[in-house]
């Protein structure tokens, strides 16, 4: 990797950071991670005035986030291309396991709201090994931008 371009990836990573960091605590703040709560913030709490979250309200929130995370997620495993892992069975596995997590979280309030509670499982676990999968890239990125 050229100097210069360490130096973008590691600023773009910085700030990538700080974008995990941000959907960890907005997270907890608005559904929180137990599996109760999530149920509560998408099937509605008459005693908390919560509103069951409707088909066109879900949507309205997954539509920018659609084209979010598939940008974001193309950008940093781009950056993956010009380390020593592009070869490997690892990068295609990172590949499917971030895109399919990422369908998994914003796809999944829809089957809670049809009744299918076993949903708030899968929107805990794939928000977690989403944010997860994502550290472990930019780990690998780091450290081949410090690597001699």
């Amino acid at each position: 990797m050229q100097q210069a371009y360490k130096y973008a990836v590691f600023y773009f990573l910085s700030f990538s950071l700080l974008l995990l960091g941000s959907s960890l605590l907005l997270f907890e703040n608005k559904i929180g991670f137990s599996v109760s709560s999530v149920l509560e913030y998408y099937l509605g709490n008459e005693d908390k005035f919560l509103v069951q979250k409707s088909w066109s309200t879900i949507l309205k929130i997954i539509l920018p986030h659609i084209f979010a995370f598939g940008l974001f997620f193309m950008v940093v495993l781009h950056f993956l291309l010009f380390t020593k892992h592009k070869t490997s069975k690892l990068f295609i596995r990172l590949i499917y396991a971030i895109f399919f997590m990422g369908f998994l979280e914003m796809f999944s309030p829809y089957f809670i709201i049809m009744g299918l509670e076993f949903f708030a499982y899968v929107k805990l676990i794939s928000f977690i090994s989403l944010e997860l999968l994502l550290l472990y890239v930019f780990w690998l990125l780091l450290s081949s931008i410090f690597e001699r």
